[in-house]
């Protein structure tokens, strides 16, 4: 039975692609958790146009991405933290902390697209990579220095 995928099903394909399954797979899993709808012609008007808006959001999307990576790239921010008698940090720089930091100067940037391979521990300056959708990327360098 031909089947168009309504999400990204693992083993099997993405969102979208019509694929070729056992009818009673198709019957007693993916059609009843909405998973797939079984491919007719008005199945695939439906799919196209779906598709048509998809691509636009996408597009728009894309620009957005694109406007803000550009705002954020080559950013300077910078953490004021607590430092000890030999200027070893109270607390450790997380992505997390880079995050509201950057909220705080109101980017929407989540914890997860900071590229932040390993905690920072000491004062000076870093470059992070900021990763956005659409594969498009951004670098700002974080400034960690002592709280006064």
């Amino acid at each position: 039975m031909k089947v168009i995928l309504l999400k990204d099903i693992e083993n099997l394909g993405k969102k979208y692609e019509i694929k070729e399954v056992a009818s009673g797979y198709a019957r007693n899993y993916l059609i009843p958790q909405n998973l797939a709808k079984k491919v007719t012609p008005e199945v695939l008007e439906w799919l196209k146009k779906t598709q048509e808006v998809e691509d636009e959001k996408s597009k728009e999307e894309l620009k957005e991405t694109g406007k803000l990576a550009s705002q954020i790239d080559g950013l300077e921010l910078e953490i004021g933290v607590k430092v000890g008698d030999k200027d070893q940090l109270f607390e450790k720089i997380t992505a997390q902390k880079i995050s509201k930091k950057l909220k705080e100067i109101g980017y929407d940037i989540k914890k997860d697209q900071i590229g932040l391979e390993n905690l920072i521990e000491e004062l000076g300056e870093f470059p992070i990579k900021i990763k956005f959708n659409h594969n498009l990327e951004a670098e700002i360098k974080v400034i960690v220095t002592e709280e006064k």
